[in-house]
């Protein structure tokens, strides 16, 4: 009876010390994904703001009185004087 007793005493000694290792293991991997959670939100809020400032940039560029200004300043294109218009019907 005695060593059935002490055979279940080393069993629940190592249940206990299986748990708490596993306890802190997962303790661990919790705060290595929150390091990497916090990582990402961080990397998340500044492509945010690079897309911001791309969507400025390309209305920016996209501005109809830019492109009139760039047609007429490279391209040397003009407004079409009226007897040059010729209007298509389908």
């Amino acid at each position: 009876m005695r060593v059935l007793a002490g055979a279940a005493l080393v069993l629940l000694l190592l249940a206990v010390l299986v748990s708490a290792i596993g306890v802190v293991w997962a303790r661990h991997e919790s705060r290595v994904l929150f390091v990497e959670l916090t990582r990402l939100q961080n990397e998340r809020d500044d492509l945010n703001i690079e897309y911001g400032r791309l969507e400025l940039e390309q209305a920016t560029w996209a501005e109809p009185r830019r492109i009139d200004q760039e047609a007429r300043s490279k391209l040397g294109m003009i407004t079409p004087r009226p007897q040059d218009i010729q209007l298509v019907r389908r």
